[in-house]
């Protein structure tokens, strides 16, 4: 047999395999992308960063991409728009798919009929927090005091938060919601602001992101009445929920965090939707990401692309009234 020959039957076998398992040779040539709609160095940035490294043994190489912009509306709406070959999937939050909805005016995309859920990620709570001193002068404890003295003194207590919309804003509207009373929000220009205000006692009291606040929380400098999830969180069992705290103040039913999962764009194959999402709950599941999260201080929320399908709903169908009652508005 001649060289020639030998060539042709090489190249032709290769061929042949490349057709019979296009998916793999395509894995092989294109990276997926994992578009994250915030700037780089935040806590679902960080995340996003970690699964990459940890599933590209079973997905290969994943790159991150990082589209920032209209509160995380340019991005999701660049995977929304994307191809449903499980090439570009989106890291989307509760902003993205529950609250910018009612927020925006105009969304460029429909945070359920464009995209096909993959796994929640993780969640992180907020949480009560007022200044030792403040809470002792108003003689506040806990949740069910902060309700009596707010009912009492209407309009007298206020509390900061990281803008119009943001989650520390809409948890206090959630809870004036609740509670049925009235403390006045002033936002600032993000959460470190807002908490600068705390602590100067410029605001009485703010609904913080748990991972922000927490260095001053050990510290005393901050007292934590209680964090805004259903659950108490691991890093902090001493503080009750606002649910547990204020259930007889009309808060049994209080739930508001920061939460982050995957999705691909809308009619993505049911078998490649799959495969991301064993790979995804898989990372999640190990030493390494527990840690990372751990460190965030966000709790892992693994589900199914059903289960997570129907939570996100259910965090739409929620956030339509908190945000409605805020009067936030983005034109």
């Amino acid at each position: 047999m001649t060289l020639r020959r030998r060539a042709l039957l090489r190249a032709g076998a290769a061929g042949v395999a490349t057709a019979a398992l296009p998916g793999l040779a395509r894995a092989q040539v294109r990276p997926l992308r994992l578009i994250v709609p915030y700037p780089p160095g935040g806590p679902l940035d960080i995340v996003a960063r970690s699964l990459a490294e940890k599933v590209k043994d079973s997905l290969g190489v994943v790159i991150v991409d990082n589209k920032p912009g209209a509160g995380g509306n340019l991005g999701a709406d660049i995977a929304a728009k994307a191809a449903p070959d499980g090439a570009s999937i989106v890291m989307g939050a509760v902003a993205t798919h529950a609250i910018n909805p009612w927020l925006f005016a105009k969304l460029p995309y429909d945070p359920v009929r464009d995209f096909t859920p993959i796994t929640g990620v993780a969640r992180v709570p907020n949480v009560l927090v007022m200044t030792p001193e403040n809470a002792a002068r108003l003689g506040i404890g806990g949740v069910a005091d902060l309700v009596a003295y707010a009912k009492k003194n209407p309009g007298k207590l206020n509390y900061g938060s990281g803008g119009n919309g943001s989650a520390g804003h809409l948890a206090g509207e959630m809870f004036k919601q609740l509670a049925g009373v009235f403390m006045v929000h002033i936002p600032y220009a993000g959460g470190n602001p807002a908490q600068l205000a705390l602590l100067a006692g410029q605001v009485d009291l703010n609904f913080d992101n748990l991972a922000a606040a927490s260095a001053n929380i050990r510290a005393a400098r901050l007292k934590a009445l209680a964090v805004t999830t259903a659950r108490r969180s691991s890093a902090m069992p001493e503080v009750p929920t606002i649910a547990e705290a204020g259930a007889k103040a009309g808060l049994a039913s209080f739930d508001i965090d920061t939460w982050f999962g995957l999705f691909g764009p809308a009619k993505m194959p049911a078998e490649t939707t799959s495969k991301l999402h064993a790979a995804f709950v898989e990372a999640l599941a190990s030493a390494e990401l527990r840690t990372r999260l751990a460190s965030l201080f966000a709790e892992p929320m693994p589900m199914t692309p059903e289960q997570f399908g129907a939570f996100v709903r259910r965090e739409l169908a929620k956030y339509q009234s908190v945000v409605k009652q805020s009067g936030a508005r983005v034109e």
